[in-house]
């Protein structure tokens, strides 16, 4: 490898660390969920809200975050970002409150907006071309590891938790283990910030301000002296066509012209969220408790999610320029929609009955006397089920040993719960997920992409924040059956809806794309 190339792969590297925190920092919630109900004795629309405030304050930095890093700089956005992250992973760990949680998780959303729209950026404003897309993908692929790692690292928390090791036990791992699960975030986030002190600024940032001493420096390191000079006239001729364009309008978006793009662009933007995807991501544990397997091997199962997640990821990756974007999202969304309605059906075919044996093998906290009214009493859902224990043994005592009753009342087979996840996930990471964002940047034309890309991405996140909020009051609602139905019938509406409308845009210049989707 070069010199040049190991600094640019070096540097790359680095700032990808901002995914790595955004997509750790965005699922490590999912081993929290059961236990902060409990403790501050929460709502399920509260709980939403302890998992979806996260996503509500990353919109409104992801809006801000672009301009601001014009004023001061990309390496200072992204410093901020790594702070946000640390403060918000040891506030979140010490949280006396709900509402304190709530402040906690909504600074670092701060953080992971500004690290989603600037790791990228600086990313593609410091690769050579050649190498820029393999580069710029390295933050796309820390995002997913960090949701894996997020899932591991719960469990790791969970079973030192229940292990007799002298330092685990002085550190209360086994009391305060949600609070370690938010806390160890620290650790990265204060590595991503001092790390970030060798990278250079961007070298396109400094010729806008007129540092162009500066930005040559940088330019040398990644492609000598000679390349060097060609990419700073590159930019400033680029910058010249910059100043020298109209500017877009919001306007602009909604002209007849744009009616069938816009329409692709806000079909993808709501279809790649109002699947599911985040409610397995944020609350997975919690799903698979609802198969009876247990609290622990309910971590245990999150980590296979975030491996699936990774490698069909990088599939993803090798297979978009090869197969095209009608063939990945026609395949991912019919796996989606089959794994959706196997869930469904799996949890739908499920019958909960409380057994002596049973009702023996429960904690001793619960209340036998009062548990007891309810021995072999069948119920068709879990629904009927939760509302009988609930009124026989209280509510609070309900949240508290909900996993343990589940466990001892429930006839079904986990094992097609499953495989209806990992399918699920496994077709949404080689679909859904990358693809969007492929399509963002080469369906829009140029003189709007910017502003056309932020708009369907506030779209996209706002349905996120929807679906994290209501999730839990959906489950408690309309039980785990009909909420995966109902994800099964979106993904179905949205093959037929995308498959009808989308081109395909593999191998077509962004001219051509203009050409036949803006139509004057």
């Amino acid at each position: 490898m070069q010199k040049s190339t190991r600094f640019t792969v070096t540097v790359a590297l680095i700032v990808a660390l901002g995914g790595f925190l955004m997509g750790f920092d965005a699922s490590v919630i999912s081993g929290v969920v059961g236990f902060i109900e409990t403790e501050f004795q929460l709502s399920k629309i509260q709980l939403g809200w302890s998992v979806a405030s996260l996503t509500l304050t990353a919109t409104i930095a992801m809006m801000v975050a672009g301009p601001l890093s014009d004023r001061l700089g990309r390496r200072p956005v992204l410093k901020l970002a790594a702070a946000l992250f640390a403060v918000s992973a040891v506030a979140s760990a010490v949280a006396p409150s709900f509402l304190f949680l709530v402040i906690a998780r909504m600074i670092g959303g701060f953080g992971v907006g500004a690290a989603l729209i600037i790791a990228p950026m600086y990313i593609a404003e410091i690769a050579p071309a050649e190498i820029r897309g393999r580069m710029v993908s390295f933050n796309q692929l820390n995002i997913v590891i960090g949701i894996s790692v997020a899932f591991f690292s719960n469990y790791l928390i969970l079973m030192l938790g229940q292990s007799d090791i002298a330092w685990v036990e002085s550190l209360r791992f086994a009391e305060w283990n949600w609070r370690w699960m938010l806390g160890v975030e620290t650790l990265p986030a204060v590595l991503y910030f001092f790390a970030l002190l060798i990278v250079p600024e961007s070298p396109r940032w400094l010729a806008m301000h007129g540092r162009d001493e500066e930005a040559l420096q940088v330019f040398e390191k990644v492609g000598g002296p000679e390349q060097a000079k060609a990419d700073l006239a590159v930019v400033h001729a680029s910058l010249s066509a910059e100043a020298e364009q109209q500017g877009s309008s919001i306007r602009q978006l909604f002209q007849p012209a744009m009616k069938l793009v816009l329409t692709i662009g806000i079909s993808v933007a709501i279809l790649q969220q109002i699947t599911g995807i985040n409610s397995v991501f944020f609350y997975a544990p919690m799903i698979f408790e609802q198969s009876g397997i247990g609290t622990d091997a309910s971590f245990m199962q999150a980590i296979l999610v975030g491996i699936v997640n990774l490698v069909f990821t990088i599939a993803a990756m090798a297979l978009i320029d090869k197969l095209g974007r009608r063939p990945l999202l026609s395949f991912g969304l019919t796996g989606i929609a089959v794994c959706m309605f196997t869930l469904s059906y799996g949890f739908g075919s499920a019958t909960y009955t409380l057994t002596a044996e049973s009702i023996d093998s429960l904690p001793a906290l619960v209340d036998r006397d009062s548990i007891s009214q309810l021995q072999d009493v069948s119920y068709d859902s879990d629904v009927a089920f939760r509302r009988a224990v609930s009124a026989a043994i209280g509510a609070d005592s309900f949240k508290q040993h909900e996993s343990s009753l589940v466990s001892a009342a429930i006839d079904m087979n986990p094992t097609l719960i499953l495989f209806g996840i990992l399918g699920f996930v496994a077709s949404f990471a080689i679909s859904l997920g990358p693809v969007m964002w492929v399509l963002f940047s080469e369906l829009f034309p140029n003189q709007l992409r910017g502003l056309a890309i932020s708009f369907a991405g506030l779209i996209n996140s706002a349905v996120s924040f929807g679906v994290q909020l209501v999730f839990p009051w959906e489950l408690e609602n309309l039980g785990n059956s009909g909420t995966f139905l109902i994800y099964g019938l979106f993904a179905v509406v949205g093959l037929v809806v995308i498959m009808r409308i989308l081109p395909e845009t593999k191998g077509r210049t962004l001219e051509e794309l203009e050409t036949i989707l803006v139509r004057s």
